[in-house]
């Protein structure tokens, strides 16, 4: 019998437009401490983007999410945080800023298997 794991997770978001706090829900982060796991899963829907933020620096977002990624991964060569440990890095991806991707408020649940909470929480939330 698989034994249930404490997760947390967030949503990613683009804000274009900060101030007037309109976003676009475009992936799912999820940690779980035991097993240690932390993952990243986002689709960025171009058109929709565009339809909704006209003008909107598309590469800059892609950029920002495959940081996402990599810090995720603990692959990221030019950062220092991807160093961390993953709690570290969960807390770290996760923190309030003020910027173009940004994150939900942190919600927790219960998994048997992270790799498949990852993916219906992206269905779910994304898709």
């Amino acid at each position: 019998m698989q034994e249930n794991h404490l997760f947390e997770y967030a949503v990613i978001r683009v804000v274009p437009r900060v101030e007037r706090e309109e976003f676009l829900n475009v992936g799912v982060i999820v940690y779980c401490k035991r097993p240690a796991f932390l993952q990243t899963m986002y689709s960025l829907n171009e058109q929709k983007l565009l339809a909704l933020f006209p003008g909107v620096d598309i590469a800059e977002i892609k950029s920002h999410l495959e940081a996402f990624e990599q810090i995720s991964k603990g692959e990221s060569k030019d950062s220092p945080i991807a160093a961390l440990d993953i709690a570290s890095r969960f807390r770290w991806l996760t923190a309030k800023r003020s910027t173009v991707v940004q994150t939900s408020a942190v919600h927790s649940g219960l998994c048997k298997n992270p790799e498949e909470t990852v993916a219906h929480l992206h269905e779910q939330l994304v898709a």
